[in-house]
Order: C-alpha cells, then sequence, then structure tokens
C-alpha cells in the first residue's frame, strides 16, 4: 500500500509539472504546449488508476469496489488517450523547433 500512496503523490506532482510547462510555454510553440498538455493528462490517468486501486485495497464494501472499478477504468483510458497523443505530438517537435527559429 505505501507504494501506491507514493504513486498517487508521484503522478500529483508530475501532472503539476506537465501542466505548469505547459503553461510556461510561449503561444510560438503550440505543438509543444500540446505535448506537455497530453503528458499531464497521461499523470492524471495514473493518479486515478492508483487511487481506485488503492482504495480498493483500503476498503471492502461493494460500493467502494464499483466507483474503484469505474476510477480505475477512466483511468486507463485517460492514460492511454494521452499517451497516445504525447507519441504523436513528439513527431512534430523539431520540426516545429525548425519553424520558429529565426
Amino acid at each position: 500500500m505505501l507504494f501506491l500512496v507514493f504513486l498517487i503523490i508521484a503522478s500529483v506532482v508530475f501532472y503539476l509539472y506537465f501542466k505548469m510547462r505547459q503553461f510556461r510555454t510561449t503561444y510560438m510553440l503550440p505543438i509543444r504546449k500540446k505535448l506537455f498538455a497530453s503528458m499531464a493528462g497521461a499523470a492524471l490517468g495514473l493518479f486515478l488508476i492508483s487511487f481506485g486501486l488503492n482504495q480498493i485495497l483500503l476498503f471492502n464494501k461493494l460500493v467502494i469496489y464499483i466507483v474503484s472499478a469505474v476510477f480505475i477504468l477512466l483511468g486507463l483510458y485517460v492514460l492511454v488517450y494521452n499517451f497516445r497523443a504525447a507519441k504523436h505530438y513528439r513527431q512534430f517537435i523539431e520540426e516545429e523547433a525548425v519553424l520558429n527559429e529565426h
């Protein structure tokens, strides 16, 4: 259970880190902003998964199992979607840097 608590805290820290990187990126780099937004979304998905698993291990009621299953499924969807989006945007980072170079 200590591992899940560490994973929850780490995913929140990574979410905040990537959101700050997204907000601090200039308007001339839209692909980079989208990359940081998708990486933040992937961290959010990891948070939902680890939070759902932690709740299952802590409490043993049917309602908790149902809500945790929804958290885990939603977290898996968010994690996979944003991971694929980050992989897609990563292709265009170098091209964007070349285009914005003066």
